[in-house]
């Protein structure tokens, strides 16, 4: 009896160190289940088996004998949990499955295996049991380590996919930056997604607050395409939108059979969409597909986004250029240097606010003994107010040369500004001659800040004038005043870039200011004042941006 004992041991074990071998040698998940199941249907003489499973959290049919074609396997969804026998029980008796194990490996059930009864209807016995439970520990490791190499292959697989996408997109990133046109970089764009989809309609669109929609690339209506995507705020589209959402949120939209629509991107801000239709094999897009075309969509975009930085870039270095030219022309029609008198000491200044203004200053011999002294202020700034400035002084300059009467004069040069003048354009204007043989000074005030003649501790404003220029022509005279002029009166010609300036906490300087200064400084030279003033003006509007343009003229008698 013992050495028949020992004989079906040994078999036992013989058939176990085989089985180790045969089902150790593959990694093939396929060749080791059919080995089990074929290995315990011969062992015990049954007529069915099968093993499920676990993958990804759900019980998973994997190999099956004895078993109808058209069998129904339970759906089981198991997530993290193990799996439980009973799980299959309705299943297991409806097949006659009478014995059912787990098949653990590093103490994680990885699956179940079940077996129907014996054909010659003997009951399982201690030993078939403790035999079955040792070819599944034997085959726990071969089917664990199987499943690794499955999940390996398919990782592998998706990280090819992936550089081979990443090789794409760094080869459309360096074609992108050979190319100059916007629509060359969305034709690189749609073909590169055409080659990779095979898409039949689709379209490249950007978008501006500026200049609002432009479709770079279309195999769409541009004028349906362009009126559907009006009706709503695409610039809102931060996520890829699929076919269901197009439907719901974008309905005009989907009239044109959409399937997918994916934002271009600059640091979170959409700037275009790339409107895509079906494929022509009937796949749906796929994650990984969207992410392919959505980072080709941003490297475009990008693309995009430097060329028109660039150019915007170019112009401006132009335009500088050009601004650069014109204030050095508009320094040269200033005086260069102020004449000398003998009973007059002059000191003058023009601070522009940009690189060309709108403030002008003029000081024009007319005689051995008398010249004309001119300040004005053009409305808004920049270069329309410069070239008016320009014409206002060619203006002067002409009348001073025809020895005109200020009244005259000043009415002239209104009526020649005015019909040289547009959108409200207008010119504060204030001029007078000075005689320095009689000490006198004749004036007209075109609506400017009146100058301050300071004498003897006490302000006079030289108000006498008439109409801004430029308003309308000159239909009442320009009135004006003759001053007769005492030693150490001082005269202060300003525009109200100086009142005007503000400081941090948006005070003005004040006129007020202005004038308790110039008293102050009344016994200085011109040139002592002017710089007081100036300083005065700049440390009040430390941290601020200069608004306006500043021109200060300050007269002496000596």
């Amino acid at each position: 009896m013992e050495d028949k004992e020992n004989i079906k041991v040994k078999r036992n074990l013989s058939a176990l160190v085989e089985f180790s071998r045969v089902i150790n040698s593959s990694l093939d998940l396929g060749f080791i289940l059919n080995n089990i199941l074929l290995t315990c249907m011969g062992k015990f003489l049954a007529s069915k088996c099968y093993i499920a499973l676990k993958i990804e959290g759900n019980v998973e049919l994997k190999a099956i004998k004895g078993f109808k074609a058209d069998t129904a396997f339970p759906k089981i969804k198991i997530d993290n949990g193990p799996i439980d026998c009973n799980d299959l029980a309705k299943f297991n008796e409806e097949n006659n499955i009478v014995l059912c194990d787990k098949i653990v490996s590093s103490n994680d059930c990885i699956g179940i295996f079940a077996i129907s009864g014996k054909l010659n209807k003997h009951n399982y016995s201690e030993d078939d049991q403790e035999f079955l439970r040792t070819i599944l520990n034997i085959s726990a490791t071969a089917i664990q380590n199987s499943i690794v190499l499955d999940e390996l292959k398919v990782m592998n697989k998706l990280l090819d996919s992936r550089l081979h996408k990443i090789s794409s997109l760094f080869e459309l990133s360096k074609e992108f930056g050979m190319l100059s046109e916007s629509k060359r970089v969305a034709k690189m764009l749609i073909y590169s997604v055409i080659g990779q989809f095979l898409i039949s309609k689709f379209a490249v669109v950007t978008f501006d607050p500026l200049t609002g929609i432009r479709i770079l690339e279309s195999k769409y209506n541009d004028d349906d395409l362009k009126k559907a995507l009006s009706k709503y705020d695409i610039s809102g589209i931060h996520d890829p939108i699929f076919k269901a959402a197009i439907e719901e949120k974008y309905p005009k939209l989907a009239l044109f059979g959409l399937e997918l629509i994916v934002p271009m991107q600059i640091q979170g801000k959409t700037k275009g969409l790339m409107l895509l239709g079906g494929r022509m094999s009937d796949l749906e897009y796929t994650e990984s597909d969207v992410e392919y075309i959505y980072s080709a969509g941003s490297i475009a975009i990008i693309s995009l986004e430097n060329r028109r930085l660039f150019k915007e870039e170019i112009e401006k270095q132009k335009m500088e250029e050009e601004l650069e030219i014109a204030r050095d022309i508009q320094k040269n029609l200033l005086p260069h240097q102020i004449p000398e008198f003998r009973n007059i000491e002059v000191a003058a200044t023009n601070i522009s606010s940009k690189q060309v203004g709108g403030d002008f200053y003029d000081i024009i011999p007319l005689s051995d003994h008398s010249f004309c002294a001119a300040i004005a202020d053009v409305s808004g700034k920049g270069v329309p107010a410069a070239l008016l400035m320009a014409n206002l002084q060619a203006f002067l300059k002409i009348i001073c040369k025809h020895g005109m009467q200020l009244v005259e004069a000043t009415a002239l040069i209104n009526d020649l500004i005015t019909e040289n003048t547009m959108d409200g354009k207008f010119i504060t204007y204030f001029w007078g001659i000075f005689d320095d043989n009689n000490r006198t000074f004749q004036y007209v005030n075109a609506g400017h800040n009146p100058p301050l003649l300071i004498r003897d501790g006490k302000i006079t404003y030289l108000k006498k004038g008439g109409i801004i220029l430029g308003v309308m022509k000159t239909f009442t005279p320009y009135l004006s005043e003759t001053i007769q002029l005492e030693k150490d009166d001082v005269i202060v010609l300003f525009t109200d870039g100086i009142t005007e300036a503000k400081n941090i906490n948006d005070d003005e300087f004040s006129d007020e200011k202005l004038e308790t200064l110039a008293l102050n400084l009344s016994g200085f030279s011109p040139d002592r004042i002017l710089e007081y003033i100036k300083e005065s003006v700049q440390e009040f509007s430390v941290g601020t941006h200069q608004s306006d343009d500043i021109t200060l003229m300050v007269l002496k008698l000596k």
